[in-house]
């Protein structure tokens, strides 16, 4: 195992679950990329042997995409693995999607639980994040099934049925101790991101707003709508007040609406997402958690603000 990646352009990263074993990682992310064809690599580099078992490789290939390819089939259902350049591979903004995202659920989904209506609206949820509905028709349409809800049930939602995803906190807390701004972007609502933000440590949130008369839900959401366009919008606000590049920043998200900000991001993460998502994104994040968006970066163990 090397001490540190070498002056490579590339560098491929497999996170698999603990009890791995580091050395067969290794060799199997070696043998991939010569079968990939990948005639100069650097030396494999231990990222992780606490939480996860993670390594990295540096290469030399023109064509990165087909090494993420090829590491997808060999670690199908084993690992993660991510494919991206040395440069500016530690980023100093992360954009984040809230929902299936940062927490485990759908806040409208489970709103809508205390309607008696989950399973209808979880239905429309499901294709607007599938990029078969205009999302905010179908934003628009669900919450009006919710008029007349009492507002208690937003926080009675919160504080039963919503959990952070594993690896959330410890993925923020390192970002930001590393001098990265951190921001969760949902077009979910500003009750629940207001919240999921401080629990996770966000620095800031941008979300819907729920209409209510005092008491009680009218079923309305209030204009402009944050959807899709939204959301690339406030990865471009943020990285213009840091005076980055876009390319120094990572956008995480599982459905359609997070499309344009994770193809302009400089690591596109698809959590748990849609195929529409994981396909155009650099990477996906599906046997492990979100701390494997901190190996991608090249944090090792050492460097991680463990947060359990």
């Amino acid at each position: 195992m090397g001490d540190k990646t070498s002056a490579a352009s590339q560098v491929a990263v497999v996170v698999a679950p603990s009890g791995t074993s580091i050395q067969i990682l290794g060799d199997r992310l070696t043998a991939a990329l010569k079968d990939a064809g990948v005639m100069q690599f650097g030396p494999v580099r231990m990222l992780g042997d606490e939480g996860f078992a993670a390594v990295e490789q540096p290469f030399e290939h023109l064509h990165p995409a087909d090494m993420r390819r090829a590491l997808e089939i060999e670690f199908e259902g084993e690992a993660d693995i991510c494919v991206l350049p040395v440069k500016d591979r530690r980023k100093k903004l992360l954009i984040s999607d809230m929902d299936s995202t940062i927490i485990d659920q759908e806040c409208l989904d489970e709103l809508a639980g205390f309607a008696g209506l989950k399973e209808e609206i979880s239905a429309i949820t499901a294709r607007a994040m599938a990029g078969e509905l205009d999302f905010e028709s179908a934003l628009r349409e669900r919450v009006a099934k919710l008029n007349g809800l009492s507002t208690d049930a937003l926080k009675q939602c919160y504080e039963e049925l919503i959990t952070l995803a594993p690896g959330a906190r410890t993925l923020v807390s390192t970002m930001a101790a590393n001098g990265a701004r951190c921001v969760l972007v949902s077009g979910g609502f500003t009750f629940f991101t207001e919240r999921v933000a401080k629990a996770c440590g966000f620095h800031a949130h941008r979300g819907n707003t729920l209409i209510d008369d005092g008491t009680t839900l009218t079923g309305s959401v209030a204009s402009p709508i944050l959807g899709r366009e939204a959301k690339l919008t406030a990865l471009k606000e943020e990285a213009e007040s840091l005076g980055i590049t876009l390319m120094q920043s990572v956008a995480m998200g599982d459905g359609a609406n997070d499309l344009d900000m994770i193809e302009a991001s400089g690591l596109g993460l698809a959590v748990h997402a849609k195929p529409v998502v994981a396909a155009a994104s650099n990477a996906a994040i599906n046997v492990t958690d979100l701390t494997a968006a901190l190996y991608f970066q090249g944090y090792g163990d050492s460097e991680i603000v463990w947060q359990r």
